[in-house]
């Protein structure tokens, strides 16, 4: 998932595709761990929309506390 995907997400469709991005992420892990994950590249892009979705909320929540503040 890119970036400018996630940015158009609301804050409840990012909280959506966290918790399903783990729990696929478990999934694969454990698929891994047993020796039936065919496409181990797939771990990395699921860690990196972890981190761009994690990333995004966490630039919201600056973004609101920087709008309260100025107030």
């Amino acid at each position: 998932m890119k970036m400018t995907d996630i940015r158009e997400l609301s804050d409840e469709q990012l909280s959506k595709k966290l918790e399903d991005s783990r729990a696929e992420l478990f999934n694969l892990r454990f698929q891994m761990a047993t020796s039936q994950l065919d496409n181990t590249a797939r771990l990395k892009t699921v860690k990196r929309d972890i981190a761009r979705i994690l990333t995004e909320q966490r630039a919201r929540q600056i973004a609101a506390e920087t709008a309260a503040a100025a107030k």
